[in-house]
Protein backbone atom coordinates (compact mmCIF):
# COMPACT_ATOMS: atom_id res chain seq x y z
CA UNK A 1 0.00 0.00 0.00
CA UNK A 2 2.88 2.32 0.60
CA UNK A 3 4.14 1.63 -2.90
CA UNK A 4 0.91 2.83 -4.45
CA UNK A 5 0.87 5.91 -2.28
CA UNK A 6 4.44 6.74 -3.35
CA UNK A 7 3.66 6.43 -7.07
CA UNK A 8 0.54 8.60 -6.62
CA UNK A 9 2.65 11.27 -5.01
CA UNK A 10 5.18 11.14 -7.85
CA UNK A 11 2.40 11.51 -10.44
CA UNK A 12 0.88 14.36 -8.46
CA UNK A 13 4.15 16.28 -8.31
CA UNK A 14 4.79 15.57 -12.02
CA UNK A 15 1.36 16.96 -12.94
CA UNK A 16 1.98 20.00 -10.77
CA UNK A 17 5.33 20.57 -12.54
CA UNK A 18 3.65 20.36 -15.95
CA UNK A 19 0.95 22.78 -14.85
CA UNK A 20 3.62 25.28 -13.69
CA UNK A 21 5.55 25.07 -16.97
CA UNK A 22 2.34 25.50 -19.05
CA UNK A 23 1.21 28.46 -16.99
CA UNK A 24 4.69 30.01 -17.27
CA UNK A 25 4.60 29.59 -21.05
CA UNK A 26 1.13 31.11 -21.27
CA UNK A 27 2.26 34.03 -19.09
CA UNK A 28 5.26 34.69 -21.34
CA UNK A 29 3.08 34.59 -24.49
CA UNK A 30 0.48 36.94 -22.94
CA UNK A 31 3.23 39.36 -21.85
CA UNK A 32 4.77 39.35 -25.35
CA UNK A 33 1.38 40.10 -26.93
CA UNK A 34 0.78 42.91 -24.44
CA UNK A 35 4.17 44.47 -25.25
CA UNK A 36 3.47 44.22 -28.99
CA UNK A 37 0.04 45.81 -28.62
CA UNK A 38 1.49 48.56 -26.45
CA UNK A 39 4.12 49.28 -29.10
CA UNK A 40 1.50 49.46 -31.87
CA UNK A 41 -0.71 51.79 -29.83
CA UNK A 42 2.20 54.09 -28.97
CA UNK A 43 3.31 54.12 -32.62
CA UNK A 44 -0.16 55.29 -33.69
CA UNK A 45 -0.21 57.94 -30.99
CA UNK A 46 3.23 59.20 -32.03
CA UNK A 47 2.09 59.48 -35.66
CA UNK A 48 -0.41 62.12 -34.61
CA UNK A 49 1.55 65.32 -35.20
CA UNK A 50 -1.21 67.50 -33.88
CA UNK A 51 -0.57 69.01 -30.46
CA UNK A 52 -4.26 69.70 -30.03
CA UNK A 53 -6.50 67.82 -27.64
CA UNK A 54 -10.10 66.82 -28.23
CA UNK A 55 -12.74 68.23 -25.91
CA UNK A 56 -13.74 65.37 -23.57
CA UNK A 57 -17.46 64.58 -23.52
CA UNK A 58 -19.30 66.61 -20.96
CA UNK A 59 -16.66 69.34 -20.66
CA UNK A 60 -18.00 72.86 -20.96
CA UNK A 61 -15.82 75.82 -21.65
CA UNK A 62 -16.57 79.40 -20.80
CA UNK A 63 -16.71 81.84 -23.72
CA UNK A 64 -13.33 83.48 -24.17
CA UNK A 65 -11.62 80.70 -22.20
CA UNK A 66 -8.01 80.71 -23.42
CA UNK A 67 -7.63 77.04 -22.50
CA UNK A 68 -10.13 76.02 -25.17
CA UNK A 69 -8.91 72.89 -26.96
CA UNK A 70 -8.06 72.95 -30.64
CA UNK A 71 -9.22 70.37 -33.15
CA UNK A 72 -7.67 69.57 -36.53
CA UNK A 73 -9.97 70.20 -39.49
CA UNK A 74 -9.25 68.61 -42.88
CA UNK A 75 -9.41 70.92 -45.88
CA UNK A 76 -9.37 69.60 -49.43
CA UNK A 77 -6.55 70.90 -51.60
CA UNK A 78 -7.14 72.01 -55.18
CA UNK A 79 -7.85 69.16 -57.57
CA UNK A 80 -4.98 67.38 -59.28
CA UNK A 81 -7.05 66.00 -62.15
CA UNK A 82 -8.98 67.48 -65.06
CA UNK A 83 -5.88 68.89 -66.73
CA UNK A 84 -2.57 67.63 -68.09
CA UNK A 85 0.90 68.92 -67.29
CA UNK A 86 3.86 69.24 -69.64
CA UNK A 87 7.32 69.63 -68.08
CA UNK A 88 9.85 71.41 -70.29
CA UNK A 89 13.52 71.38 -69.35
CA UNK A 90 14.91 74.92 -69.27
CA UNK A 91 17.59 74.07 -66.70
CA UNK A 92 20.20 72.59 -69.00
CA UNK A 93 20.42 69.57 -66.66
CA UNK A 94 19.87 66.41 -68.71
CA UNK A 95 17.01 64.22 -67.51
CA UNK A 96 15.62 66.72 -65.00
CA UNK A 97 12.30 67.17 -66.87
CA UNK A 98 11.77 63.40 -66.79
CA UNK A 99 12.52 63.30 -63.05
CA UNK A 100 10.10 66.15 -62.40
CA UNK A 101 7.41 64.45 -64.51
CA UNK A 102 7.79 61.27 -62.47
CA UNK A 103 7.65 63.22 -59.19
CA UNK A 104 4.45 65.01 -60.28
CA UNK A 105 2.88 61.70 -61.36
CA UNK A 106 3.64 60.28 -57.91
CA UNK A 107 1.57 63.17 -56.49
CA UNK A 108 -1.42 62.08 -58.64
CA UNK A 109 -1.04 64.66 -61.41
CA UNK A 110 -1.58 63.67 -65.05
CA UNK A 111 1.68 64.38 -66.88
CA UNK A 112 2.50 64.13 -70.59
CA UNK A 113 5.86 63.20 -72.09
CA UNK A 114 8.53 65.77 -71.03
CA UNK A 115 10.33 67.89 -73.63
CA UNK A 116 12.93 70.64 -73.79
CA UNK A 117 12.24 74.34 -73.60
CA UNK A 118 12.66 76.37 -76.77
CA UNK A 119 16.34 77.08 -77.39
CA UNK A 120 15.66 80.81 -77.78
CA UNK A 121 14.80 81.28 -74.09
CA UNK A 122 18.13 79.91 -72.90
CA UNK A 123 18.93 78.43 -69.51
CA UNK A 124 16.43 79.53 -66.83
CA UNK A 125 17.34 79.82 -63.14
CA UNK A 126 13.74 80.05 -61.87
CA UNK A 127 10.90 77.57 -62.48
CA UNK A 128 7.63 79.10 -63.75
CA UNK A 129 4.24 77.43 -64.21
CA UNK A 130 2.26 78.56 -67.27
CA UNK A 131 -1.40 77.81 -67.94
CA UNK A 132 -3.90 77.88 -70.78
CA UNK A 133 -6.89 80.19 -70.14
CA UNK A 134 -9.37 78.49 -67.80
CA UNK A 135 -6.76 76.29 -66.06
CA UNK A 136 -5.43 78.78 -63.51
CA UNK A 137 -6.63 76.53 -60.63
CA UNK A 138 -4.66 73.60 -62.00
CA UNK A 139 -1.59 75.80 -62.41
CA UNK A 140 -1.99 76.99 -58.81
CA UNK A 141 -2.11 73.37 -57.56
CA UNK A 142 1.09 72.58 -59.48
CA UNK A 143 2.77 75.78 -58.25
CA UNK A 144 1.89 74.86 -54.66
CA UNK A 145 3.48 71.41 -54.93
CA UNK A 146 6.56 73.08 -56.44
CA UNK A 147 6.88 75.32 -53.39
CA UNK A 148 4.80 78.30 -54.47
CA UNK A 149 6.49 79.21 -57.75
CA UNK A 150 5.09 81.96 -59.98
CA UNK A 151 2.22 81.22 -62.38
CA UNK A 152 1.51 83.04 -65.64
CA UNK A 153 -0.74 82.62 -68.68
CA UNK A 154 1.12 80.86 -71.48
CA UNK A 155 2.05 82.87 -74.55
CA UNK A 156 1.46 81.73 -78.13
CA UNK A 157 3.65 80.08 -79.27
CA UNK A 158 4.51 78.30 -76.01
CA UNK A 159 8.19 78.51 -74.93
CA UNK A 160 8.82 74.83 -75.76
CA UNK A 161 10.33 72.96 -78.72
CA UNK A 162 7.76 73.14 -81.50
CA UNK A 163 5.82 75.93 -79.76
CA UNK A 164 2.83 73.72 -78.75
CA UNK A 165 1.74 72.22 -75.44
CA UNK A 166 0.06 69.33 -77.24
CA UNK A 167 -2.62 67.85 -74.94
CA UNK A 168 -1.38 69.76 -71.88
CA UNK A 169 -3.07 72.76 -70.29
CA UNK A 170 -0.34 73.49 -67.72
CA UNK A 171 3.35 73.95 -68.51
CA UNK A 172 6.16 73.65 -65.97
CA UNK A 173 9.15 75.51 -67.39
CA UNK A 174 11.78 73.82 -65.21
CA UNK A 175 14.63 76.06 -64.10
CA UNK A 176 17.83 75.22 -62.24
CA UNK A 177 16.17 76.03 -58.88
CA UNK A 178 14.12 72.80 -58.93
CA UNK A 179 15.95 70.63 -61.46
CA UNK A 180 16.88 67.27 -59.94
CA UNK A 181 15.33 68.17 -56.57
CA UNK A 182 12.41 66.84 -54.53
CA UNK A 183 9.05 68.55 -54.69
CA UNK A 184 9.22 71.16 -51.89
CA UNK A 185 5.44 71.34 -51.39
CA UNK A 186 4.74 67.60 -51.45
CA UNK A 187 2.88 66.15 -48.49
CA UNK A 188 3.73 62.49 -47.92
CA UNK A 189 0.84 60.42 -49.25
CA UNK A 190 -1.68 63.12 -48.54
CA UNK A 191 -4.26 65.03 -50.50
CA UNK A 192 -5.47 67.05 -47.54
CA UNK A 193 -3.86 69.55 -45.26
CA UNK A 194 -4.70 70.04 -41.62
CA UNK A 195 -5.59 73.36 -40.09
CA UNK A 196 -6.29 73.97 -36.43
CA UNK A 197 -9.55 75.42 -35.19
CA UNK A 198 -10.15 76.60 -31.62
CA UNK A 199 -13.50 75.69 -30.13
CA UNK A 200 -15.03 78.07 -27.62
CA UNK A 201 -17.87 76.72 -25.52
Amino acid sequence: MNIQDGSSQERGSSNAGNAVSVSTTVSVVVAAIAVLLGFLILRDINRDTSDSAANPAGTTLAPGDSSAPTLPVATTLPTRTGFKILVANASGITGSAGQMSTALQSENFIVTQPINADATIGKQSVTIVYYVAGYEGGAAAVADILGGVQIQPVATPAPVEGGSLGEAQVLVLLGTDLAGKLLPGALPGSTTETTTTTIAG
